[in-house]
């Protein structure tokens, strides 16, 4: 049996390679081809919405899979755009949705959204990576959640960031070898007991952040041998990380649909 460190390390050690294996296979190829071909000409955010496979591929490419039902939540958050504080993205504590705002920003470019590259090859090299990071937890979750982190490390800019998200949350976790317990704890304690133990501009260091998932995948591999670990405790569906009490609550107000 592989074990976590090197399953990782042998991803890591030619992401590109991996990618492109990754972009060929049939299904990534066929959905992508499809999400290329048809982008372009999406000028509405109702047109965006009307084709579920465009929407369905977009919302995977972001890790956002899981939440693809809630169509009145989504587009609220492409209707309000991000150059508001106020707006809905920008208040929701997890960036994955100001991450698709971002990809494709109706609000502030209106019919030209969709003709900007991070909106077209952009998305297509995000849904190559979820895939990868996805298809990687299906042997071991202790490897997706190494390649999310190295994906996300970059845009951390404070330890409630990192609690904020549960993968992220649980990465650390596992390098400071604290109980699932300290999870429940004051939130402002855990955020000082985080940027205590950790540096967290380290994390924009590509060889402090390789040392740093070295560590964290021989760790995870001691308290989660190999196959004995439900990825389900961390991934709430195939593609995200469970959804927070807070964010169903204003799933809940909102009508369901698209509208």
């Amino acid at each position: 049996m592989t074990t976590t460190y090197t399953s990782y390390k042998l991803i890591a050690a030619d992401l590109t390679k991996s990618l492109q294996r990754v972009s060929e296979q049939p299904d990534v190829a066929r959905e992508t081809e499809y999400y290329l071909s048809k982008i372009g000409s999406i000028k509405t955010i109702d047109e965006f919405f009307a084709d579920t496979r465009l929407y369905n591929y977009a919302m995977k490419a972001h890790g956002l899979e899981d939440m693809a039902y809630a169509k009145a939540f989504m587009r609220k958050a492409l209707t309000e755009g991000i150059d508001s504080e106020d707006a809905f993205a920008n208040k929701l504590s997890d960036n994955r949705y100001k991450a698709l705002v971002e990809s494709l920003n109706f609000a502030r470019h209106g019919e030209t959204a969709t003709a900007f590259d991070r909106a077209q090859r952009g998305v297509a090299d995000k849904y190559t990576r979820q895939t990868l990071e996805e298809s990687a937890g299906e042997e071991n979750t202790g490897v997706r959640l190494a390649l999310y982190f190295q994906r996300m490390a970059p845009t951390i800019t404070n330890a409630y960031e990192i609690l904020a998200d549960e993968a992220l949350a649980q990465v650390v976790r596992t390098i400071l070898q604290l109980p699932d317990e300290f999870a429940a704890a004051d939130i402002d304690r855990q955020a000082k007991t985080l940027e205590d133990a950790i540096e967290l501009d380290d994390l924009k260091d590509p060889a402090k952040l390789s040392a740093f998932l070295d560590r964290f995948t021989a760790l995870w591999e001691i308290k989660n041998p190999s196959d004995g670990y439900d990825p389900l405790a961390i991934f709430g569906s195939s593609s995200g990380y469970g959804i927070s009490p807070d964010l169903l609550l204003s799933i809940n107000n909102l009508k369901l649909g698209g509208r």
